[in-house]
């Protein structure tokens, strides 16, 4: 057993023992809460490597547990929820979710951006220099090279570029992109981010038309991959 240890947050007692057996037969520890009380006093007293949060708690909006948990918790968190609204998705992307994922939904597919959320925060943690098959970013000298070939972009695609691949398997909604890059009075140009984003995938991509890095997530966003 490794020492990631990841706590889940669901008032159903079936699904805490679903995720229970699959998470420890996959080498994690874990830990458990069934309200949000219960769920932020362990965060604060033993704070995990990542959280799975559903939003439909017994004793307070999932939505609000999100907001209190990001005033200090740093880690990743992982929605999962029955609710599948494009506005719930975004809210909470918004709020500082690092990806959502609607029930039912696969083990494999839950084990697969489990691994992407904790490999993303461990390269902010430890490195500098990112590595996604044949593009490297060197964040300390701001370069970005595909296929060992410098890739020249300009400083607001360097911005872009290097937010989305600070969040590796991260969706990163379309408010988000645009106050972050531009600030919080373009949150509304979207067209903004659609020029950049068409620009971008011209300088990294294979074929720009099937993107495999910078995915689009209809409705929502990006996430790049």
């Amino acid at each position: 057993m490794n020492n990631v240890e990841i706590l889940i947050v669901d008032d159903e007692v079936q699904i805490r023992k679903m995720l229970f057996i699959t998470l420890q037969s996959n080498a994690y520890k874990v830990s458990e809460a069934s309200n949000a009380k219960d769920a932020i006093i362990r965060a604060a007293n033993h704070p995990p490597e990542l959280i799975l949060l559903d939003l439909g708690l017994p004793d307070e909006n999932g939505h609000i547990v999100l907001q209190k948990l990001r005033e200090w918790y740093t880690k990743p968190i992982i929605i999962l929820s029955a609710h599948s609204s494009e506005e719930d998705i975004v809210k909470a992307l918004d709020n500082g979710a690092n990806d959502y994922l609607v029930k039912p939904f696969r083990t494999g597919e839950l084990l697969a951006r489990i691994r992407s959320v904790l490999r993303s925060s461990k390269l902010e943690d430890e490195s500098p220099l990112l590595k996604f098959g044949d593009l490297d970013l060197d964040l300390s000298s701001r370069i970005v090279r595909k296929k060992e070939e410098v890739v020249k972009l300009t400083s607001t695609e360097y911005a872009l570029f290097s937010l989305l691949c600070k969040n590796d398997g991260k969706v990163l909604t379309h408010h988000y992109l645009l106050k972050q890059i531009w600030g919080p009075s373009y949150v509304n140009e979207s067209q903004y981010l659609r020029v950049f984003i068409a620009q971008l995938r011209k300088k990294i991509e294979d074929d720009p038309n099937r993107p495999t890095h910078i995915i689009t997530e209809s409705g929502v966003g990006y996430r790049f991959l």
